[in-house]
């Protein structure tokens, strides 16, 4: 078999086997994450939560994510994404069906905060486990395929959610209903995960000898690449420089997406009151815009692959998105359609910076120095998963409006978008200049 047909052979057979059940196990993650914001719609009510109590409620998430984040990819590091991937699931799992048994602002406060511990590391477990079984110019494409779990998942879980919303069994809301049925596949998942997995190329049983051992080759080849211009240890890769700036951009472009996503919802809800749109309504418009998300996803993620370019991608989705989430506030007033049609852009341009963007780290480090980069960055940048919902709900119960609250998330967008083009300006040229030798060498 001739290289050329090889690599074919061996990405394809990675592909399909990996790429699947990472995304169903990402659709789940999310779907955990944010149902949140549709459990707003009845939650808040029922419980007498005001918009900033819900926005603590929901950033606060964050906050147990960040501080178990970069342990949690070391001791991944050390027992395996296998095991640990599986316990992390499991235990999410379980901790989200508390969250259907919440009373009081602090129970909500202390299930939430559990959540985001239970799930640490989770993501920064997946991109480097991918990373360990693809080249380096299959990364965008194989992050964006697993990414779109993203939108994905709340493509499928608006209009699923805010069905489970309709449901009153044995004396439980149809919020509480959306938080049990949501944690189950999760535990299940968890446990398949364990018999599924490998975690590394020499355990797997599903290629040839041959294609196992092209597999080895090429990503030895460009690990010595990436060690010429970095080699890092776990501990020396969060200190680095670029690593330290992706973080800074990572925070401010998670702090607009995650104001918009935890309250979009409730803010569709005020928005589709002209219209008189049900809730099962803005549950399918909620899956529509989200579906459009997707699409730009994979657009942007090839784009970003067939270019071998990184940073303008970033910059340019963020950009975008940030002006369409102001531009919608401002035709809210006269035309809902407009509004809608300007926050879906948003929505494109905010995903649409996901898959060249997680490109970047394993570009330039390898092995547990690129997994504790990808938990710093992640860890960091989530803590806007903090300040974005809690700030946006606490400018809105000042205001009475999302007006100011829409414009602070897309200056914070904006700002993520400068931060990564002129600050990671030289280290991107160094990156690029990497990810081209490595691609003359591995074809």
């Amino acid at each position: 078999m001739d290289y050329l047909a090889l690599e074919r052979s061996t990405t394809k057979k990675v592909t399909l086997r990996l790429i699947p059940f990472l995304f169903i196990c990402f659709v789940i993650a999310i779907l955990d994450r944010v149902n949140i914001g549709l459990a707003a719609l009845q939650m808040n009510e029922d419980l007498g939560f005001s918009d900033a109590v819900f926005g603590l409620g929901a950033g606060i998430f964050f906050l147990g994510y960040f501080l178990l984040e970069v342990p949690g990819s070391a001791i991944m590091s050390k027992v395996g994404a296998r095991k640990w991937i599986s316990r992390i699931m499991v235990t999410w799992g379980l901790v989200s069906v508390l969250m259907a048994f919440v009373h009081t602002p602090t129970q909500f406060y202390i299930a939430r905060f559990l959540l985001g511990v239970a799930e640490a590391s989770f993501y920064p477990c997946m991109v480097h486990y991918l990373s360990g079984f693809y080249q380096t110019k299959h990364h965008a494409k194989a992050i964006a395929a697993f990414m779109l779990a993203i939108p994905g998942a709340n493509a499928l879980g608006a209009p699923i959610g805010t069905f489970l919303l309709g449901i009153e069994w044995f004396d439980l809301a149809g919020w509480q209903w959306l938080f049990i049925l949501e944690a189950i596949p999760a535990i299940i998942l968890g446990i398949i995960a364990y018999f599924y997995l490998d975690d590394k190329i020499e355990d797997v049983k599903w290629l040839n000898q041959d294609e196992k051992q092209w597999l080895l080759d090429v990503i030895a080849k460009e690990n010595r690449e990436k060690q010429k211009v970095k080699h890092y240890t776990f501990a020396q890769a969060l200190k680095d420089r670029d690593v330290l700036i992706l973080s800074a951009a990572y925070f401010c472009w998670m702090t607009g997406y995650y104001g918009i996503n935890m309250f979009l919802p409730t803010i569709s809800k005020g928005l589709s009151e002209a219209t008189s749109l049900s809730t099962q309504g803005i549950g399918w418009l909620l899956g529509l815009m989200y579906a459009c998300a997707m699409a730009v996803m994979i657009f942007v993620g090839n784009h970003s692959d067939k270019k071998n370019e990184r940073r303008w991608h970033v910059a340019a989705c963020l950009t975008i998105s940030a002006v369409s989430m102001m531009i919608s506030t401002y035709v809210s007033s006269s035309s809902v359609v407009f509004a809608f049609v300007f926050l879906t852009i948003a929505l494109c341009g905010a995903f649409g910076a996901y898959s060249p963007f997680w490109a970047i780290p394993p570009s330039f480090l390898t092995g547990a120095a690129a997994g504790g980069a990808i938990a710093l960055i992640n860890s960091v940048g989530n803590l806007g998963g903090f300040f974005g919902p809690y700030i946006v709900g606490y400018i809105k119960d000042v205001t009475g409006s999302f007006t100011a609250s829409m414009i602070f998330l897309g200056v914070s967008m904006i700002l993520s978008s400068c931060i990564v083009v002129f600050l990671v300006k030289q280290s991107g040229k160094a990156l690029a200049q990497n990810d081209k030798k490595s691609l003359k060498k591995s074809s």
